[in-house]
């Protein structure tokens, strides 16, 4: 087996079983290495960023090639899970959605769906897309991309959403990041969406989707707006069909959320199934290495 599978599944596991390790995601060293240099004053522009995020990214590619090169890719298989499970999360969504689930008082579950996904300025989003979101960012977009550059890949997309973050560092520099960030999801994306259409309602993702680009002014856009669409679209399909073989009737209010949050979840974990079965796939296949 692929030692880029066994660092996956080592990576899943260790979050889902053992969630008290994401305290050690701490990425403050992070956050004083991006604001740093532009308190001193001797840089802002925009390809600071480069320098910022590139560095790291850099180092880590080395280090893991190296590391693979002694003890048969031993010391290079360790470093990729410790790299990977780093750049997780960083909150261990699970948790994030059972929080939001469970709690009866409205504050105390508009703070948990807080946690899931900020509300941004205008419509408040739904149930179903926070969790998406959420999915996307902390698990989907840094598989995507180690799969593809390995531990490298991982820590670019985590350090470019640590940079879109960062309100130390100039405005330039954000809003690069932020673009940087939206690239880097914008295939992860495209492929949960297609997951989600082959685990759950494919018609409804597939119309949710042309609907969404029609409106947006077609294809390609970068942003993730289209799998909000198709998630919400998606836990209302199973929702009902639920309901339907239960002969029972939709609950109403924060049981609804419930629910969907829920629903929501579930499907996401059918889509890292259906990810990790096609990667196995391609290890069986030998495309991954």
């Amino acid at each position: 087996m692929s030692a880029t599978l066994i660092a996956v599944v080592l990576a899943l596991v260790a979050g889902h079983f053992a969630p008290q390790l994401a305290e050690l995601r701490r990425y403050d060293g992070f956050r004083q290495w991006f604001a740093a240099p532009a308190k001193a004053g001797w840089y802002a522009s925009r390809f600071a960023l480069l320098l910022s995020v590139g560095l790291p990214v850099l180092l880590t590619g080395l280090l893991h090639d190296v590391l693979t090169r002694w003890w048969f890719g031993l010391p290079g298989l360790v470093f990729a899970v410790l790299v990977l499970f780093y750049c997780w999360g960083p909150r261990d969504l699970d948790q994030d959605v059972e929080a939001a689930a469970a709690p009866d008082d409205p504050d105390a579950r508009q703070a948990a769906l807080e946690r899931l996904m900020p509300a941004a300025t205008g419509e408040s989003p739904r149930a179903a897309e926070r969790v998406f979101v959420a999915a996307l960012q902390r698990w989907f977009s840094v598989l995507l991309w180690f799969l593809l550059l390995g531990p490298a890949g991982a820590l670019l997309y985590r350090l470019a959403q640590l940079a879109e973050d960062e309100e130390t560092l100039p405005t330039g520099q954000r809003e690069s990041a932020a673009r940087l960030r939206a690239v880097l999801e914008w295939p992860a994306a495209h492929l949960l969406a297609l997951a989600l259409a082959v685990v759950g309602n494919f018609d409804t993702v597939l119309l949710a989707w042309r609907s969404w680009h029609a409106r947006h002014g077609g294809f390609p856009q970068l942003d993730s707006g289209f799998l909000r669409e198709a998630a919400c679209a998606s836990v209302a399909t199973e929702l009902v069909e639920a309901h339907d073989d239960d002969s029972a009737t939709e609950p109403a209010g924060s049981d609804a959320v419930a629910e969907a949050l829920r629903d929501a979840l579930s499907l996401v974990w059918r889509c890292m199934i259906a990810w990790l079965a096609l990667l196995a796939v391609f290890v069986l296949a030998g495309y991954v290495n």
